[in-house]
Order: structure tokens, then C-alpha cells, then sequence
């Protein structure tokens, strides 16, 4: 099969890898329909240190069953299928109490053996309680919007979740990538009455304020937490959703959040060390976020989706094939591109 593989920083090649096979009796073989580009997917992109082995990217992907395992009875062969980013048994004490993201027998696509989502073909440990089944055809134009129930929409949501946004509620959301506009559904959908994006690029706040962002910000640092202070009344939002992973975008969610609100840090971090000291104790400022369990928000999303009452896939603004993948690279890495969504 064809495969994308990340051998180094700028260097993603589409090659010819073994056909995924069933190795466990929990496995599925998935052919991939859809799967895309993350945001995370670019700091390796930026970053990884060469190697002549590679490694197999992507992990967001929906697609058909081709195969399954002896110990698969939940899923056959012919169902349409989406991932979370994360494989998981959803059955462990972990899973059970909604953090899919710490099963103690989950992993990662495209580690230890498992094949990454930008691909032809996917084998899926854990494939019952990993795969939801999608009520939908393969041809049909909501797939799109059910592939970011894969991640970005899950984190976007966690996002809102773990920061406790209720109805009436004050948010700003840091970053206008895929995961920040997601994010600005997913307050929206859960009551806020003023959602500030902060971002730069005008097609990206464009369709934020039409995801229901009610203000944006372009500017950054002190002067974006005195503009986000000004937009709610001079002491800041109730709830800030840090989606982007700098040092400067943490201090800048620390400045514009008022005193006893809460922050929830959705971007993957690159930096080590943080504002904790004594001023922020004494703000009692609630720190939180992570990584979302995606495999926990999928079914309450879905009917959402299925509906039309939200539109994520809108985040998705070009489609590339698999040979094309090192370009989407380069497209989003240079900000030409949103999100890329990829038709093997």
C-alpha cells in the first residue's frame, strides 16, 4: 500500500509500505476514504531529528472494514468506520472513567508497529472499542464533518469541557487553527454568550465569527490581553482556551483571564517551564486541559454532525490526494493552508 512517511523536518515522502495484516484477534484492517493533516502534525514537521527509518503519519482517519479479527464482534467487514486519534479498549478503568487518552492498552498511530492514518490501509488494535460505526454511506458529503470527530472537533470540545464554559459565559479562545475554531463551536454549543477568537489571518476569524465567535482580536501579547480585557468589562473572560502550545499564548491566557476563572491548555506544548508563581496563586486561577479523549465525545457529537446543527467540517479548505501529502505539508507549515483534508 502507499503510506506517508516523515523521514526528518521537511522531509515527508509517500512510499510504498507492507499491506497492513491482522495480528491479534482485537485487530481491524481499515481502508482508509478520508483522513487528513493535523496541526500537531507540524512540529515534527519543523523539528524531527533525521532518521533513515521514518515514521508513518497521521492519525485521523474514517474508512471501511475490510478485515477483522476473531475477538472483533462489535464491527464487520462493510462498515464505515472513524477513529479517534488515540486506539483504546474502552473498557479499562481509564476508559471507563472517560480518558480513552490514558487506556492502559491504547497507543498511538504510527508507533510501535501500527500504521499512521495517512495512508491506504490502517490496522486498528483494539478495533471494538477503538472504531465507531458511522450511520452514513461512504459517498455521503457529511464525511468531511464526521472525520473531525477523528480529533479536532473532540479537542476543540475538550477545550470547552475541561474549562467548565456554561450558558452566559465570557470565552477566549487563543489561536485560529483548526483546533481554536473548533473550540469556538464547541463554546457556542454549550451556551457562552460572548466567544473572542484571537487571530490574525482574516479567513480564519472570518469563519470563526461564523462557528459564533461574537469578537475577534488580532492583536498579540500585552496588547491582546488589553484587548481582550477591554472586550469583557476591563477583567478578563471567565474561561480562556489556549489552542496553539507557546510560552507567549500561555502568558497571554494568564493575562486575559479574570481572577477565579479557568484556562484549559488544548495546544501540545513547546516550552517546559510556565507562569506559576506567587502572583498566579494568589489569582486562583484553575490550570487545566491536555490531551482530549476524543473516544469519549464521539457519540454525544455525532447526532450534532448528522443533523447540521454544526458544520466542522468547514475547517477542511483544500483536498489533496496522497501523493500530494508533502505538499499539504508545506501548505499548512506556511500557513496557505487551514487544514488539508486527504482522498487516498
Amino acid at each position: 500500500m502507499r503510506a506517508a512517511v516523515m523521514y526528518g523536518a521537511g522531509d515527508v515522502r509517500v512510499q510504498d509500505r507492507p499491506d497492513p495484516k491482522i495480528r491479534q484477534p482485537t485487530d481491524a484492517i481499515v481502508r482508509v476514504v478520508l483522513s487528513c493533516v493535523c496541526g500537531s502534525d507540524l512540529w515534527p514537521f519543523k523539528s524531527m531529528p533525521a532518521t533513515d527509518t521514518g515514521r508513518p503519519m497521521g492519525h485521523e482517519f474514517l474508512g471501511v472494514i475490510e478485515e477483522t479479527g476473531s475477538g472483533v464482534t462489535r464491527l464487520k467487514a462493510g462498515d464505515l468506520v472513524v477513529t479517534p486519534f488515540a486506539y483504546c479498549d474502552n473498557t479499562c478503568d481509564f476508559c471507563r472513567r472517560g480518558l480513552q487518552s490514558s487506556c492502559r492498552h491504547g497507543g498511538r498511530y504510527g508507533l510501535d508497529g501500527v500504521d499512521g492514518g495517512q495512508g491506504e490501509a490502517v490496522r486498528v488494535p483494539h478495533a471494538d472499542g477503538t472504531l465507531v460505526k458511522l450511520p452514513v454511506g461512504e459517498d455521503s458529503p457529511l464525511l468531511p464533518s464526521l472525520l473531525t470527530l477523528s480529533d479536532v472537533l473532540g479537542t476543540g470540545h475538550h477545550g470547552a469541557v475541561t474549562a467548565g464554559v456554561e450558558p452566559g459565559d465570557s470565552v477566549l479562545v487563543i489561536g485560529d487553527g483548526a483546533v481554536g475554531l473548533s473550540a469556538v463551536i464547541a463554546a457556542k454549543r454549550l451556551g457562552a454568550e460572548q466567544i473572542i477568537l484571537m487571530g490574525r489571518h482574516t479567513d480564519r476569524t472570518d469563519l470563526g465569527r461564523d462557528f459564533g465567535a461574537t469578537d475577534v482580536v488580532a492583536e498579540r501579547g500585552e496588547e491582546g490581553v488589553a484587548r481582550a480585557r477591554e472586550l469583557t468589562g476591563g477583567d478578563g473572560a471567565d474561561r480562556v482556551i489556549e489552542a496553539v502550545g507557546t510560552r507567549q499564548t500561555l502568558d497571554t491566557a494568564f493575562g486575559a483571564v479574570i481572577d477565579g476563572g479557568t484556562i484549559s491548555r488544548l495546544g501540545v506544548p513547546q516550552f517546559t517551564d510556565g507562569p506559576m508563581g506567587f502572583e498566579m496563586i494568589m489569582r486562583n486561577i484553575t490550570l487545566t486541559g491536555g490531551a482530549s479523549p476524543t473516544r469519549a465525545y464521539i457519540e454525544e457529537l455525532m447526532p450534532d454532525v448528522l443533523n447540521g446543527t454544526i458544520d466542522p467540517g468547514r475547517v477542511f479548505d483544500r483536498t489533496v490526494g496522497l501523493d500530494q501529502v508533502p505538499d499539504a505539508y508545506r501548505a499548512m507549515a506556511d500557513r496557505r493552508a487551514l487544514k488539508v483534508l486527504i482522498r487516498p
